[in-house]
């Protein structure tokens, strides 16, 4: 995906099972960044980010998403009171259709997992900005002055 085009639709549910479209997000810009796993160090520093800066983004919803299911995400959600949903796409066709789910490799051993890839989607629904291979560290700070530059 590039900027300027169309985000592709989805329908995931989130940790309480409430599912979230393209639909509902219409009209207003978002958020909806993509991790590996719940619980792990660099996407908690992630998270942790988010959470500590949700104040800051306003109405401007942020969404996580990763392949965990809704029971992982509610036990990451309490446990680092998280204020924000974490979608799930366990069979990863957003991840899919972002093209963000990837090969890699640890150790020498490859697998399929998720790359670390944060998008802000306009009111209109296009990409407006993106940030491929994140550095969890500093991160939401990077995506709130976008944001705050629009």
């Amino acid at each position: 995906m590039e900027t300027g085009q169309l985000f592709p639709p989805f329908s995931l549910a989130d940790q309480d099972g409430k599912v979230w479209t393209n639909a509902d997000l219409a009209g207003r810009p978002y958020v909806i960044y993509f991790y590996p796993k719940d619980d792990t160090s660099g996407c908690t520093v992630e998270a942790c980010e988010f959470r500590d800066a949700r104040p800051d983004f306003g109405d401007v919803p942020v969404l996580g998403v990763s392949p965990d299911d809704a029971k992982s995400h509610g036990k990451f959600m309490k446990k680092h009171a998280l204020n924000f949903p974490l979608l799930v796409d366990n069979e990863q066709v957003l991840l899919n259709a972002l093209g963000i789910w990837v090969e890699k490799s640890m150790y020498g051993k490859k697998y399929m997992g998720v790359e670390r890839t944060t998008y802000l989607v306009g009111a209109d629904g296009k990409i407006v900005a993106q940030w491929n291979k994140v550095k969890p560290a500093g991160h939401a700070a990077e995506v709130l002055e976008k944001l705050r530059n629009l």
